[in-house]
Order: structure tokens, then C-alpha cells, then sequence
């Protein structure tokens, strides 16, 4: 099985009907077989959010909405709900060490911590990876 940390701007990005990445489009137009998605258990609030936000600001309507939930409900999604302290301590010492939000070194610790290439378009968050030897997919 081939696993992935995806991200929150990598996943909107590909499903958005009003974004448009070619890296993600590439990625997921690609695999095949087993694999599946880990991501930290704020992105589903991101991915929440981000639908709410985009719907208020009539970039997307109701029935979007609903596909786009749809389809990351049909993607093998894993969520790692590994929270307490000693991870805190790793997302302060991450985010110091690379300029990062502590919502982005979820991702980073989380590819880290597996072992798995980080799906992400954030530049900063490409370059922290990059960094600390996680792997960064190519669309």
C-alpha cells in the first residue's frame, strides 16, 4: 500500500471546482491501486471551513458543496488523531525551527512521523519538508 499526508491546500485545490492545480490534478489522476490518505484530524476543519468560506463568498453552491464531500468521503482517508504533549512539544520545535504554523507542522510532523511524502502546495510548508528529508510529491 502506498500512503500520502494530503493536505488541505493540495485537496481543495484538485476539487474546487473554481481552483485549478495541474501538480494536483496530475497526482490524483495517477494513482492506482491501494493507497490511502493520512491526515492530521484538523484537516477536517480546514476542509470544513474552507467549504463554509467558499459557499458565503458564492464561490460554490450547495450542490458543489455537497460533491465535493463526496468526494473526499470516496478517498481512503486514514485520520491520525496522535495528539498530548510530546506532539505540541514536536509542533512548537518544528514551527520555530521552520517559520511554520502549527496547523502546517501537523502535516510535516505527521509525514515525519509515518514516513510518508507530504501532497501539499504550500511553499513553506515544501521547504520545511524539503529541510527535514520528508519527500514532497511531484504532480
Amino acid at each position: 500500500m502506498t500512503n500520502y499526508v494530503l493536505d488541505s491546500s493540495f485537496a481543495l485545490a484538485w476539487a474546487l471546482p473554481d481552483e485549478t492545480s495541474d501538480q494536483a490534478d496530475r497526482f490524483f489522476s495517477r494513482i492506482r491501486g491501494k493507497y490511502a490518505f493520512w491526515v492530521p484530524a484538523l484537516w477536517w476543519h480546514e476542509i470544513s471551513n474552507a467549504l463554509i468560506m467558499a459557499q458565503r463568498r458564492r464561490r460554490l453552491t450547495e450542490p458543489d458543496r455537497i460533491r465535493v464531500v463526496e468526494i473526499y468521503e470516496a478517498l481512503p482517508i486514514q485520520t491520525d488523531v496522535r495528539l498530548g504533549p510530546d506532539i505540541i512539544r514536536h509542533f512548537h520545535a518544528l514551527a520555530q525551527d521552520h517559520g511554520l504554523s502549527a496547523y502546517d507542522t501537523a502535516y510535516l510532523e505527521l509525514a515525519q512521523r509515518k514516513g510518508f511524502e507530504l501532497a501539499t502546495l504550500d511553499g513553506n510548508l515544501i521547504k520545511a519538508a524539503r529541510k527535514t528529508g520528508v519527500k514532497v510529491i511531484r504532480g
